[in-house]
């Protein structure tokens, strides 16, 4: 027989002996201690189950509210940095401080120099007869 690993496998396992103690408790007067004592530990372990289970399901219900409300507030913050550029002018240092990058203008592509022994020769039209 596998071993359970798993806390659903396990607490299988714990009511599957406990009902089987309370069925044979006649033959096993003497383990009645140990036995009532994992009736209440089962119970409590089966509390905490459910608790869990239903702490997981909250946890999945706010992490989609989480979500939302994230791409509910970048959708605002986007029109608030929008009017902030608007408000102060593309160029204004103080949007930096808002975390905006100010336009500062493109900066030119500079064209390498090739030196004239490294330039390749102009192509010569062919010549027709």
């Amino acid at each position: 027989m596998a071993q359970e690993t798993t806390y659903a496998g396990k607490l299988g396992g714990l009511t599957r002996l406990s009902t089987a103690l309370a069925a044979n408790s006649s033959d096993l007067a003497h383990l009645e201690g140990p036995r009532s004592r994992l009736d209440k530990i089962l119970a409590e372990a089966v509390e905490v189950a459910k608790q869990q289970a239903a702490f997981t399901a909250s946890k999945q219900e706010a992490t989609k509210r989480l979500q939302t409300l994230i791409s509910d507030g970048e959708r605002v913050a986007d029109g608030i940095r929008k009017f902030l550029k608007e408000h102060y002018g593309l160029r204004a240092e103080k949007l930096a401080e808002y975390g905006l990058q100010p336009f500062r203008g493109r900066s030119r592509k500079v064209s390498p120099e090739i030196p004239e022994a490294t330039k390749p020769a102009p192509a010569r039209p062919a010549e027709s007869k």
